[in-house]
């Protein structure tokens, strides 16, 4: 069954962090590389990855997070690229597809501007180009505790995966992450220079990445399609499951030659 297992992958050192990738699916296919979202890692993909066994899966736990050590360097959406290209050259990806949700779509959006060669075909899910104001004040109140209240499963998973975890400091500097506004952030107009097919995909009740700001970021990305995904929230590519593999699929192509 395709899946990650975080049991067959590999670390890599990379600027003072020990970053954590794997590979599953069909080992001849098509390469297709998975960022998963904020505070998650690359098992979240799991029932959804079910229905793409015909690609070669790379799942990459972005630095911080899953297997993946947080190092000294400040947790910016700059250096999550830094940390992608070095996995693709150590794998000698020089093209792929790549499917991002959430902070992995804003670091797959700065990877297609500054890398256009190398991304054949590009996938968002949840994932604005810009820092919303709306969401400020959402974001601005998350803390260790009251993210322990909410989603209580993350921390022990956390703790049972990562090999130095500080669950207070992985927190705060993911907060760091979501408020910064820096050049080392949200790619913001800069889409306008992604020239690979697109898709941009929103569940409608989405509170992290609005209906007009999905349509703003259509209207920029010259070769993009949007996919809005009715009665799913932030994370459609589980709560429409089945609807977000078929239009992931058609937009890809499902063959792994």
């Amino acid at each position: 069954m395709t899946r990650f297992s975080h049991g067959n992958g590999r670390t890599l050192a990379i600027d003072g962090a020990d970053i954590y990738c794997e590979i599953t699916g069909n080992e001849q296919g098509r390469p297709l590389v998975l960022l998963h979202g904020g505070m998650g890692n690359i098992e979240d993909f799991n029932p959804f990855v079910a229905g793409l066994g015909a690609f070669r899966l790379i799942g990459i736990d972005s630095r911080g997070h899953g297997a993946s050590t947080l190092g000294k360097a400040p947790l910016t959406y700059a250096r999550l690229e830094q940390d992608l290209v070095a996995v693709l050259d150590h794998l000698s990806l020089t093209r792929t597809a790549v499917l991002g949700f959430s902070d992995g779509g804003i670091v797959a959006y700065r990877l297609a501007i500054h890398q256009p060669l190398r991304v054949e075909r590009l996938i968002t899910i949840g994932a604005p180009n810009n820092r919303s104001e709306d969401t400020v004040p959402i974001l601005e109140r998350v803390t260790a505790e009251s993210w322990n209240e909410k989603f209580p499963e993350t921390k022990p998973l956390y703790r049972r995966l990562n090999p130095q975890p500080d669950f207070e400091a992985f927190v705060a500097a993911s907060k760091k992450l979501w408020l910064d506004e820096s050049p080392a952030g949200y790619p913001g107009m800069a889409v306008k220079g992604i020239r690979c097919p697109t898709l941009i995909v929103r569940g409608d009740e989405d509170h992290l990445f609005s209906l007009a700001e999905a349509v703003e970021l259509r209207t920029l990305i010259a070769d993009s399609q949007l996919l809005h995904l009715p009665k799913a929230g932030h994370t459609a590519f589980d709560d429409s499951r089945e609807m977000c593999l078929l239009g992931v699929k058609q937009f890809l192509g499902t063959s792994a030659a």
